[in-house]
């Protein structure tokens, strides 16, 4: 047996995707040799991975052609160097917790950044992108928490089965292991879902060849298309599985929900009617107060303290429904739904107030607090449970921020200058966020989990 090739194959993934495992892996797992034999570190190649993304980011910030194609290239460089991190730690059998933790913040960071890069780029052509990119952020953010949620609903499945609880397949799960006995509708199954590799690849390629605008109307289109094919299946299986959610589980949900003080006071004031609530009516519940401050940040008058009336709204209902045990069938949708309530009021309110840097300053402060929701998950897969209730309650709670938001954008025209108060927000919750994060993953032994290369 060849000790050398069992080690080579050993660094590769078993379950990547498409274009990871045919276009990158071939010769990425040599690379990661190499990097091995030099002496470098896991960790190194995970950081020249980040500086590549961010000056591929600054290649597309030029809004020139040359540097479209310089960004595209980089940008899949980029992606070699964050599969051969990955293959590095196992060839070299080099973990650690803060290796986990950079490879899983830094591919966030690489794509955002990127995304403003492009922004930065089309602006300085004439195109305003800004709201194309946030928005693209906004629905990848949601499209991820929606693989959490639902992991973690389910993670403790195998546990329940074993403690006799029940547990039974499905239609969709049985046609699923069907279609895996079919080699290619696997891959065509994997790519669909738009994972990592085949997605930066698709925005490397359009930006060498087309525009900002057209690159970011492909990723929403993709996007979305992914969403709703992954969603609707796990809908499907959710609603047909007969099985008990453990505590555990349960428990999981309700710290990815990020209640802050305001919805915990509802929470208290109402937890004897919430426990009456069975079935998709939490979900239905969630949904329609998420609806009411999209709604009045998409119609409400922009002068008037009515703009608040769909925040409170939301407050009301987000307090309500996580008044009790989160255990329902369709109950992992509530979080997700309140990331996309909160990401979408923020992007609604700056783009309709219209003023110079409004857009700018609400990605910076969606991908603050997006980092935050990250964090949290990373902790949870990790074993180490939820941060700290002292930093949710300081960084006010998804219906905290949501509320403040529509409050500043409803006196902006008279008292406050909204893309200030959203540049002083989203610095004061990146450096509170950052700050207990970056102090937890350095002094904690808990393994971070990466957020993709999930199962298709």
């Amino acid at each position: 047996m060849d000790d050398e090739a069992v080690r080579l194959r050993s660094a590769v993934k078993a379950r990547d995707g498409f274009f990871t495992t045919f276009c990158v892996s071939p010769y990425s797992r040599y690379l990661a040799r190499w990097c091995a034999r030099r002496g470098l570190t896991p960790n190194q190649v995970t950081t020249a991975s980040l500086v590549t993304a961010l000056i591929a980011a600054a290649c597309a910030a030029t809004g020139t052609r040359g540097g479209y194609v310089a960004a595209g290239a980089l940008l899949i460089f980029s992606f070699v160097l964050d599969c051969t991190d990955g293959q590095l730690a196992r060839y070299s059998l080099q973990y650690s917790t803060m290796g986990a933790w950079l490879d899983a913040t830094f591919d966030r960071a690489k794509e955002y950044a990127y995304y403003a890069g492009l922004a930065l780029g089309a602006a300085r052509g004439g195109d305003d992108v800004w709201t194309l990119a946030l928005a693209a952020m906004v629905l990848q953010s949601c499209r991820h928490f929606v693989d959490f949620s639902f992991n973690e609903a389910n993670a403790d499945s195998a546990t329940a089965a074993a403690d006799g609880k029940a547990v039974v397949g499905t239609p969709t799960s049985a046609l699923s292991s069907r279609l895996d006995s079919v080699g290619w509708t696997v891959w065509t199954r994997r790519m669909i879902v738009l994972p990592i590799g085949e997605r930066w690849a698709m925005i490397a390629v359009l930006t060498a060849l087309t525009t900002p605008r057209t690159v970011f109307y492909a990723l929403l289109v993709g996007c979305a298309f992914a969403a709703c094919y992954t969603t609707a299946g796990r809908v499907l299986r959710s609603v047909t599985r007969r099985s008990v959610r453990t505590d555990r589980a349960a428990r999981a949900l309700a710290d990815l929900a990020d209640s802050g003080p305001l919805a915990e006071t509802v929470a208290r004031a109402a937890r004897r009617p919430a426990r009456a609530l069975r079935g998709p009516l939490p979900f239905l519940i969630a949904l329609a107060g998420g609806a009411a401050a999209v709604a009045m940040a998409a119609f409400g008058p922009l002068d008037s303290p009515v703009l608040v009336l769909g925040a409170l709204v939301y407050v009301l209902t987000s307090g309500f429904v996580v008044a009790r045990r989160m255990g329902g069938a369709l109950d992992w949708l509530i979080p997700p739904v309140f990331r996309a309530a909160e990401y979408s009021t923020v992007l609604i309110l700056a783009h309709r107030v219209d003023l110079p840097g409004a857009l700018p300053a609400a990605f910076g402060l969606v991908a603050a607090v997006a980092y935050h929701h990250y964090d949290t998950v990373y902790r949870i897969r990790g074993g180490a449970g939820a941060p700290p209730r002292g930093l949710v309650r300081l960084l006010g709670g998804h219906e905290g921020r949501t509320l403040l938001v529509a409050l500043l954008a409803a006196l902006s025209t008279r008292a406050f200058d909204l893309p200030s108060a959203l540049t002083v927000l989203a610095c004061a919750v990146a450096v509170i966020a950052l700050t207990e994060s970056i102090r937890f993953w350095v002094s904690s032994g808990a393994p971070a989990v990466h957020d993709e290369g999930e199962t298709a």
